[in-house]
């Protein structure tokens, strides 16, 4: 069987090419090593859970951290009604192993609530 010249140089090529730079999809955020982070180590969960509670128009939140990290929690209440001003709490630390309790209210109706955390 003979090869032509066309093949043969591409057969070369291909084995002469290193093989990270052969496969030009695998350029994610996985090849290369972040700085910063060491090598082989799993990012650390954060974040307290939260339960919110609407009575009328009271909102309560508790927030619990069990991780090990600070967490700043912070409630945001959303009135329902056009002239009622919405609600947002300063930031309260919930340190590690530590609930917190954070409350807000509106007028009239609450549309909706939440609680944004913080490192």
């Amino acid at each position: 069987m003979r090869l032509s010249g066309a093949v043969l140089a591409a057969l070369a090529l291909l084995v002469a090419v290193p093989t990270g730079a052969a496969s030009l999809g695998d350029t994610g955020p996985d090849r290369h090593a972040r700085v910063g982070e060491p090598a082989g180590r799993e990012p650390r969960p954060f974040g307290a859970e939260c339960r919110t509670r609407v009575h009328g128009s009271a909102v309560i939140a508790y927030c619990h951290n069990p991780y090990p990290e600070t967490d700043r929690v912070r409630l945001h209440v959303e009135c329902d009604r056009w002239w009622d001003l919405d609600v947002d709490s300063a930031p309260v630390e919930a340190g590690p192993a530590q609930t917190v309790r954070l409350a807000g209210r509106c007028w009239k109706e609450v549309r909706a609530t939440w609680v944004s955390h913080q490192k």
